[in-house]
């Protein structure tokens, strides 16, 4: 990936999420159903065929006469165009000596071309978002997704770098993204179980395979790359005939065709991408591996080679793995986790791709249980499986649930998941693009026989197994993820570059010069209604209709900070149980009644708020609130199931204390707010003592004080009236009474610790990188107003890929995959924080340009012209993007409601941003973004970054395994 999309842990760091409900677990009472059985208060759901008649994008297509082929969806709902561009190359076409060279090459094409120095700056400053690119095996991607008066200036960019890059590329950028990339293998290998992918690469395929080397490569591929081996590697692959073009959104095929031929018309055919033999590999026999890594648990691993993409196996493996682990109620979730407690995590998964696909069995042994025990009765469960094929009812489950997903996925028209690149993979990978659709056909027609003999064929071949144990790491990722383990493989040999179009890419071209912006129609939020139910819960409704579902939210004003240190796990670890059973349903019965009904039903608790979240399909809106009601009222906190899901907690602090990002998320609120405070918490997920010493007693007392009518609000958006929805939800919410008990209050009132700058260094040894977590609290919380200068300073400091902090530490320096900074969104005192991995031996350096560039904004480098453009203009032209999808529209109006912000915030924003001039932004950065009081938590190899620390002028403690 080219962006700093940190394995999901940055933003762990930088924002307070809510913990999602662990699998579901069976209760004592009502009595478990069997795999397929049907409970005794089954809803009745949707046919699945008619869901899939609901998934739908219809295309046309037409062809350059250089072999460009263009793709366009018409899609009206909002002013907004995706594009994607896809080329036919991955890391599969590298040959040995050249791996991550794909990948280092999409970073490359990032940094600018002939004609246009940088393609984020006027993207961003245009309205795009989801600016980006990524590489696989099969392809390289790029996309980003503008108002539809900045179509031309994407086109221009897209074609700019196709046609005219090769004399913008130096050995300077060469240097620099080589550093970012390297940086982002580092941040992979440096997490808990980091290794793995290589492992298995290593494991299930020949040396010489194209699938075998992982797409990041190897340090020694990446440091040998040469600036004319990046110039043969784009003319050899970039050529427009090997591209596929997807426009979707607010365009239509004629209009699309004129921009296409105008733009990307004139750029010569390159070589044609040789076709490459990657077939299924069967091993001869079993292989078994053992790592040893810095982990809490140990993790086991079944894996083997699956069949491409296009074969007739596809949907049936996928469908049988989902069944097998992929399901809430899967049957190694029932078994495992829920029944025996073995394991306190596992998952099944088809990972299918254009020539060969891998198939994954993954599970985390419960501690204190014997791993031989625990290996031994997964392999019986997936034995029995595989001989005996899953019942209708698995089958219905698991289809009703993909397809569902499938049209939540319709809302999008552009980035990584969206419509076009749903059309271009298809077209790309089996010159179909309605390959989703066939799929999805075959998905609704299929039996349990045709799953079960899939299953034969592929998972009764030899498996490779792999276990990372708890120990020290042993192995060093650097020297993985390349062509061969010993080097001794014959090298393969590149295609030639074509002389001619090597020559006609080294000439300039005359210049070309960027189309100017059309206009951007004003944003159109959706008009808010409300009510109240007749226990006084507050009702707020946005209709869509885009797709036949509907997203709710019941909030109650309690999350994690309703623990406290004292407490600190309890909130959640309460929502947690309320997925593992009601007094009338066990959570089995839970968990396959909401696949079913193709619902997802989810609970957590974020920093203020407690939360229950449903996404349910509109015709089967009756039955899947009747279950979410019964899951917030009912819970029955089962003394067994508390002791499970106790284990499973308790597992999960071991991960996250593993993690590096995991110890500076649980040091920092501590930290800034002191161990009195509502907020002085290690997180969500608590501390081990407390979550021991949990009993169904106190999380009982946890659920009666603080989940009730007088603390909740409902808010819905989706395909559906008020006038279906409210009684509705007045039949199973409304007459739930509010006790006589006072509601209970949050204080987040009370004293703070008084800042001072310094670095809490946290000892985790053998980490190629350290993580940097700078926070700070502020004097505002979340119901101070006109604070909208303060985001927009936030932006240009840190908040976004064209950020100063960013721009200097990732795309100057090259010492980081990306550094990001945020506000908190607390409705009590609000924090400035910021994070970033770095390698190593530039810690010590990273924190002296962080806090250097954040004091110089604004007293030596105010907020300059471009920078104002991009995020006033820049952002009221990027806003219809901003609202794409119903869970989109649900955070706006949750997030106006918490703040007292009126429901036309948004369509008034635009006249906000219009009135903060560069002295307003830099006045909100003089006030709260500066870096004299902030501490500095390092989560690295003392022995390696101490040295560093000594001539920094900032007094430092140590401390070992998060311990403050």
């Amino acid at each position: 990936m080219r962006r700093f999309q940190l394995s999901a842990a940055l933003p762990l760091v930088l924002a307070c999420l809510a913990i999602s409900s662990t699998p579901a677990v069976a209760r004592e009472t009502p009595a478990i159903t069997q795999p397929g059985e049907t409970p005794t208060q089954t809803a009745a759901a949707a046919p699945l065929s008619e869901l899939v008649d609901q998934v739908n994008i219809p295309y046309e297509r037409f062809t350059l006469a250089n072999g460009l082929t263009t793709l366009v969806h018409t899609d009206r709902k909002a002013p907004v165009v995706g594009v994607t561009i896809y080329y036919r190359v991955g890391s599969k076409n590298e040959p040995e000596g050249k791996t991550g060279f794909a990948h280092l090459f999409e970073h490359l094409m990032f940094g600018g071309s002939e004609n246009v120095p940088n393609f984020d700056i006027p993207l961003e400053a245009a309205g795009s978002t989801s600016t980006n690119g990524s590489t696989w095996y099969d392809r390289t991607n790029y996309v980003e997704t503008v108002p539809t008066g900045a179509v031309d200036l994407a086109l221009f960019m897209e074609s700019d770098r196709m046609g005219h890059l090769l004399g913008a590329v130096s050995q300077d950028k060469l240097d620099k993204q080589r550093g970012v990339v390297q940086n982002e293998k580092r941040q992979g290998d440096n997490q808990p179980y980091g290794l793995a992918e290589y492992a298995i690469g290593d494991g299930l395929l020949p040396v010489g395979h194209p699938y075998r080397h992982s797409t990041i490569g190897s340090m020694a591929d990446l440091d040998a790359a040469s600036l004319s081996d990046v110039r043969n590697w784009f003319i050899n692959h970039y050529g427009p005939n090997n591209v596929v073009v997807a426009l979707a959104g607010d365009i239509d095929a004629a209009t699309a065709k004129a921009k296409v031929q105008k733009w990307f018309g004139d750029i010569p055919r390159g070589p044609e991408v040789a076709k490459i033999s990657a077939e299924p590999v069967t091993l001869a026999a079993p292989v078994s591996r053992e790592m040893t890594d810095q982990v809490p648990v140990t993790r086991i691993y079944r894996a083997w080679t699956g069949p491409a993409l296009t074969s007739a196996d596809s949907v049936p493996l996928s469908v049988g793995m989902y069944v097998l682990g992929g399901l809430a109620s899967s049957r190694l979730d029932n078994a495992l986790v829920r029944d025996e407690q073995l394991a306190v995590s596992v998952s099944a998964s088809a990972q299918q791709h254009e020539q060969l696909g891998f198939l994954q069995v993954q599970m985390d042994v419960k501690p204190g249980v014997d791993r031989a025990k625990a290996e031994q009765r997964l392999d019986q469960l997936i034995t029995q499986f595989v001989q005996q094929g899953p019942n209708a009812d698995e089958l219905s489950r698991a289809a009703t649930e993909i397809v569902s997903q499938q049209i939540g996925a319709l809302e999008l028209v552009g980035g990584f998941s969206g419509k076009g690149a749903t059309l271009a993979e298809g077209l790309l990978y089996a010159d179909d693009p309605d390959l989703y659709k066939k799929q999805l056909q075959q998905m609704a027609s299929l039996t349990p026989a045709e799953v079960k003999a899939a299953m034969q064929r592929w998972l009764s071949r030899p498996v490779y197994s792999l276990a990372i144990v708890p120990g020290e790491r042993t192995e060093d990722g650097a020297t993985m993820g390349g062509w061969s383990d010993d080097g001794t493989a014959p090298a393969a040999k590149p295609a030639k570059p074509d002389k001619t179009v090597a020559t006609a890419q080294a000439v300039k071209a005359e210049k070309r010069t960027p189309p100017a912006l059309g206009d951007t129609p004003a944003l159109t939020f959706p008009a808010i209604e409300r009510t109240t139910l007749s226990n006084g819960i507050e009702v707020a409704l946005a209709r869509r209709t885009a797709i036949p579902k509907v997203s709710i939210a019941l909030e109650f004003d309690a999350g994690y900070a309703a623990d406290g240190q004292a407490s600190a796990g309890t909130q959640s670890m309460m929502m947690d149980m309320l997925m593992e059973g009601t007094t009338t349903r066990s959570a089995i019965q839970i968990a396959e009644e909401q696949e079913r009904l193709g619902a997802s039903l989810s609970t957590g608790a974020s920093l203020d708020n407690s939360t229950v979240m449903l996404t349910a399909l509109t015709s089967n809106l009756a039955p899947s609130l009747e279950l979410m009601a019964d899951v917030t009222r009912n819970p029955a906190f089962a003394a067994s199931e508390v002791d499970r899901v106790k284990g499973q907690r308790l597992a999960d602090i071991a991960q996250a204390e593993a993690s590096p990002f995991g110890l500076a998320q649980r040091a920092m609120g501590p930290i800034l707010y002191g161990d009195h405070h509502p907020y002085g918490t290690v997180g969500a997920l608590g501390t081990t003592a407390v979550v021991e010493a949990l009993s169904p007693a106190i999380l009982e007392q946890a659920h009666a004080k603080w989940l009730r009518p007088d603390l909740a609000r409902i808010t819905v958006v989706g395909d559906v009236t008020m006038a279906e929805l409210k009684p509705q939800l007045e039949k199973v919410f409304g007459q739930w009474a509010v006790p006589a008990s006072a509601k209970p209050v949050k204080d987040l009132t009370g004293a703070i610790p008084s800042a001072q700058q310094r670095i809490i260094m946290i000892d985790r040894p053998n980490s190629p990188q350290s993580v940097l977590y700078f926070g700070r609290v502020l004097p505002i919380t979340g119901h101070d107003k006109g604070l909208e200068a303060l985001d927009l300073a936030n932006e240009v400091i840190g908040n976004g890929f064209l950020s100063r902090l960013n721009s200097d530490l990732r795309e100057d320096k090259g010492w980081t995959y990306g550094i990001s900074s945020a506000i908190t969104d607390s409705m009590g005192p609000r924090a400035f924080k910021v994070a970033t991995p770095v390698q190593a031996d530039r810690t010590g350096d990273s924190i002296k340009l962080i806090l250097a560039d954040m004091a110089a904004f604004p007293a030596k480098d105010p907020v300059n012209e471009v920078e104002l453009q991009r995020v006033t203009e820049g952002n009221i032209r990027g806003l219809p993007n901003r609202f794409q999808t119903n869970g989109q529209v649900l955070g706006a109006i949750i997030e106006n409601t918490e703040f007292g912000r009126p429901d036309d915030y948004y369509t008034k924003l635009p006249a906000i941003y219009e009135a903060i001039d560069g002295a307003a932004i830099d006045t909100a950065a003089s006030t709260y973004l500066q870096p004299g009081k902030m501490v500095i938590v390092v989560v690295g190899d003392r022995k390696v970054v101490e040295p560093q620390l000594k001539d920094l002028g900032i007094p430092v403690q140590y401390v070992e395994g998060g311990a403050q």
